[in-house]
C-alpha cells in the first residue's frame, strides 16, 4: 500500500521513487556483517507489529519532504535503542512518502489527501533491513543487501 503511495506521488510530482521503509539508523561505517549480527539480536527481542499512523505532515528536508509518522511504540523504542542508542532521544518514527521539494500549496493538499487515507491505518512491521544508502548514494542505487525477520507473534 505504501509502495502505491509512493509510487502515485512520484508521478504526480515527478519525485524519486524508493521503497517504503522507516529508518531505524541512519548513516554507518560499521560492516554489513557487524550490522546482521546487530539486527539479528534486535529481531530475536521483538515481534512483528503493527502501529498505526499518527499524522501524514512534511517538512522542508528533502528525505523527511513528506511522510506518515508514527508514535514510539515499545517495539521501536527496544529496536531503536539496540541498534541506535545514541541516536533515541531525536528518534521521530516515519516513512518518507515523498523525498524532494514540490510547491507548498500542492504538497499541502497532497497531505491532507493522504492523510485522511492514512490516519490511524496500522502498518505492519515484520523486518528490519540493511540498505546500502545514504546521502551521497543516488536514490535509484538504493539496494536492500540483508533482511532479517522479526519474531512471529
Amino acid at each position: 500500500m505504501l509502495a502505491g503511495i509512493i509510487g502515485e506521488l512520484s508521478g504526480r510530482f515527478g519525485t524519486p521513487l524508493f521503497a517504503p521503509h522507516l529508518t531505524l539508523q541512519g548513516d554507518t561505517e560499521t560492516t554489513p556483517e557487524l550490522l546482521r549480527q546487530a539486527i539479528t539480536a534486535a529481531t530475536g527481542a521483538v515481534e512483528a507489529f503493527a502501529e498505526p499512523v499518527s499524522a501524514v505532515e512534511g517538512s522542508d528536508a528533502y528525505f523527511r519532504s513528506f511522510y506518515a509518522r508514527f508514535a514510539v511504540s515499545p517495539a521501536l523504542a527496544k529496536l531503536k535503542q539496540s541498534l541506535d542508542p545514541d541516536g533515541f532521544a531525536s528518534f521521530m518514527p516515519h516513512v518518507s512518502l515523498l523525498y524532494g521539494e514540490v510547491e507548498a500549496g500542492a504538497k499541502a493538499a497532497a497531505i491532507a489527501e493522504i492523510n485522511a487515507r492514512l490516519d490511524g491505518r496500522a502498518i505492519r512491521f515484520d523486518r528490519v533491513g540493511i540498505v546500502t544508502s545514504g546521502q551521497d548514494v543516488p536514490i535509484a542505487n538504493w539496494q536492500v543487501v540483508a533482511s532479517v525477520a522479526l519474531r512471529s507473534a
